[in-house]
C-alpha cells in the first residue's frame, strides 16, 4: 500500500509528521530515499519531535552515523541513521547495524541505498520528492 503526504512548506512539516505517525502502525524500520537536500533530516527531526523527543536532542548523525534518542512521552528508543559516509555494507555490519534493525526500536534511515541488503523485509520505504514548486511529497510504501 502507498500513502502520499504533501508538505507545501516548511511551516507544514509538523503536520506532515503527524500524518506520517498515523500510518506507522507496528512497523519499526523506515528507509528514507531522496536526493541530497530533499529534506530527509529535516523531516526526520520533525517526526522525532512528534514522537516526543526533545527538540534540542535531534540533528543529523552524519559523522556519528547513528544517533540515539528517547521519547519523553513514551520512553521509546529511536535510532536515526545517516549511512551516507559508510564505505560498505561490511562497515555497517561492523558497527552493529543489524542489531539495531532487529531490536524492535524505531529506526529511521537516511541513505538506505548503502545498506539495502541488511534491511528487514518489513522495512517501510519512504521516498521524498522535491516538486518543481519546491514543495515536498513523501510517499510511504508499506510492506505487504
Amino acid at each position: 500500500m502507498k500513502v502520499d503526504i504533501n508538505i507545501p512548506s516548511l511551516e507544514a512539516i509538523d503536520q506532515a509528521a503527524q500524518q506520517f505517525m498515523a500510518h506507522m502502525g507496528d512497523y519499526t524500520v523506515y528507509a528514507f530515499y531522496g536526493q541530497m537536500g530533499a529534506g530527509k533530516t529535516t523531516f526526520i527531526n520533525a517526526l522525532c519531535r512528534a514522537l516526543g523527543v526533545a527538540t534540542d536532542m535531534t540533528g543529523s548523525p552524519s559523522f556519528a552515523i547513528i544517533n540515539e534518542y528517547r521519547s519523553d512521552s513514551t520512553a521509546e528508543l529511536i535510532y536515526h541513521f545517516d549511512c551516507y559516509r559508510l564505505e560498505s555494507e561490511a562497515e555497517a555490519v561492523d558497527i552493529g547495524t543489524e542489531d539495531y534493525l532487529d531490536c524492535g526500536a524505531i529506526c529511521l534511515i537516511e541513505w538506505p541505498e548503502r545498506i539495502e541488503a541488511l534491511l528487514p523485509d518489513d522495512t517501510v520505504r519512504v521516498d521524498i520528492t522535491v516538486n518543481d514548486d519546491n514543495t515536498r511529497q513523501l510517499t510511504l510504501t508499506l510492506p505487504e
